[in-house]
């Protein structure tokens, strides 16, 4: 595969996605082999100068008026990666590892944190390579970025540690030497060139986000099948409407179900009924979803930022000949934007299962079997399908309070405010698997109900039906539900609507 140029300033978010989940080869552009070397020359001229500097010739946090004599500043990088690898708990997926990785790289490409280019040069063959370091899951409290998990990605570069390699838990030392690279011992800075930064949780929010943005396109999808299901009117999809309060998620959305319903013959069967307007989940899906959509627009820019800049501390300018310490690395935009992920993208779920009601409850499904059961009162038909979206609805309502909103000062008060945004980011990941298991709850629903109907929908709708088909049949009488709710769920976590439906704006 061709190989992405990393040179600091140019990721996007697919091309992390590319790396994490394609296993895309890397490599530094020359204008950061240039600006990686350059500024660890001057490192070394602090160095060999005796200069006080923090995190070069001083200790760390509370630490950072002890001065550290020149033969002790190896010990001190070292130090500091072991001690501060206190992270526990279910170690990251070996995607979001990589997008880890990557993010750490892209940061030191940058040429403002002083590593050696050797250094750097070794984490890019890790990735290459596929050394993907063991890094629990919780242990950030999102202050001087992700410090703790970060250092356990350290700890295999220096031949320490756990990591995964060809697929086997082998110990840091040993995953090294079969992949054939050599471990580093770090020098001055780059102890804390390697783990302090932002770069857990905005590699969680990039891939959540990517995510959610396929979630919110197929939610068009599959609230575009419900309604036709229903027998809703079209009327409320009227560009007219939108027009009058343009949102651009709400234009989006309003036009892509008036698009996937525009050739439904069901549709066509019903234009001249009596039903004047629906109930506000069918209608009012344009203004839910776009608003989803328009707070994924925020976050997206927030994380395009984040994914390109300089987040550890002290930031080195060569050219200057300045060392600054700042705080670049506190975690608040990232905290803040992904609990805003969570509350927007939880209002997909909670939107989905008022349409599953409108579906299953016969009062108001117009004509549809009662919970679409063959024999209702001997069958349940997908009476508690319901309730398994109901609990997934409500789980989410405790994950979408904001972490942010949180502080518990550290290290003597030195962080005496933290982002908690790794927070944020680790519960986002569940919030994402309860919306798409919603969605697909809906979608295995509204195809069973587009099955009652004497008519087929439009020409996409009905392709994304036999999409299920494929792996769930018509109910013909009760059976094991939980297949069926895990093979929707299955092809709502895939791309293959994307697919199908050329990915809808």
């Amino acid at each position: 595969m061709q190989e992405i140029i990393i040179d600091g300033n140019s990721l996007s978010l697919e091309m992390v996605q590319q790396v994490a989940c394609e296993f895309r080869p890397i490599r530094l552009s020359q204008n950061s082999i240039e600006k990686v070397t350059k500024c660890r020359a001057y490192v070394d001229k602090i160095i060999a100068n005796g200069d006080v500097v923090y995190g070069l010739t001083t200790g760390f946090g509370k630490f950072s008026t002890v001065s550290v004599p020149k033969e002790n500043i190896a010990d001190l990088q070292l130090n500091l990666i072991r001690s501060h690898a206190t992270s526990i708990g279910e170690p990251y997926s070996m995607q979001q590892t990589r997008a880890i990785m990557l993010l750490r790289i892209a940061v030191l490409a940058k040429g403002h944190s002083g590593i050696r280019l050797q250094t750097l040069q070794t984490l890019v063959e890790m990735l290459n390579k596929q050394v993907h370091p063991i890094i629990p899951m919780r242990g950030s409290v999102g202050a001087s970025g992700d410090l703790s998990p970060l250092s356990h990605l350290a700890l295999v570069l220096i031949g320490e540690g756990e990591a995964i390699y060809k697929g086997v838990h082998l110990s840091g030392k040993e995953a090294m030497q079969q992949a054939g690279i050599a471990p580093v011992k770090l020098a001055a800075k780059e102890g804390l060139a390697l783990n302090n930064g932002t770069q857990v949780m905005a590699a969680l929010g990039v891939l959540s986000l990517l995510e959610a943005e396929r979630l919110t396109r197929y939610a068009d999808i599959i609230a575009a099948m419900s309604i036709d299901a229903l027998m809703g009117t079209p009327r409320a999809f009227d560009e007219l409407i939108h027009k009058l309060r343009p949102h651009p998620g709400q234009l989006k959305s309003a036009k892509n179900i008036c698009d996937l319903l525009e050739s439904s013959p069901l549709r066509q069967s019903h234009l001249n009924c009596g039903n004047v307007q629906d109930a506000y989940s069918l209608r009012c899906s344009p203004q839910v979803h776009g608003a989803v959509r328009d707070a994924l627009s925020y976050v997206r820019g927030v994380l395009q930022i984040e994914i390109n800049s300089a987040t550890d501390n002290p930031l080195i300018f060569a050219d200057e000949e300045k060392v600054i310490s700042g705080g670049n690395f506190h975690g608040e935009p990232l905290a803040i934007a992904l609990d805003t992920l969570s509350m927007a993208i939880s209002e997909l779920a909670s939107i989905s299962e008022r349409r599953i009601e409108q579906m299953l409850n016969p009062a108001l499904s117009r004509g549809l079997s009662p919970f679409l059961a063959n024999r209702p009162g001997i069958d349940s038909g997908f009476m508690i399908a319901q309730l398994t979206a109901a609990s997934l609805v409500s789980e989410n309502k405790v994950l979408a309070h904001p972490a942010c909103v949180d502080s518990i000062p550290t290290s003597a008060n030195q962080e005496d405010h933290v982002s908690m945004g790794s927070v944020s980011a680790i519960k986002l990941l569940q919030v994402i698997t309860n919306v798409a298991s919603a969605l697909g709850i809906e979608l295995l629903i509204a195809c069973a109900a587009l099955d009652e109907r004497s008519m087929p929908s439009s020409p996409l709708i009905e392709q994304v039906k036999q999409a299920l088909r494929e792996t769930v049949p018509p109910m013909q009488g009760d059976r094991v539900l939980y297949p069926d709710l895990n093979s929707a769920i299955a092809l709502v976590r895939s791309d293959r609507i994307d697919l199908l439906a050329g990915k809808l704006d």
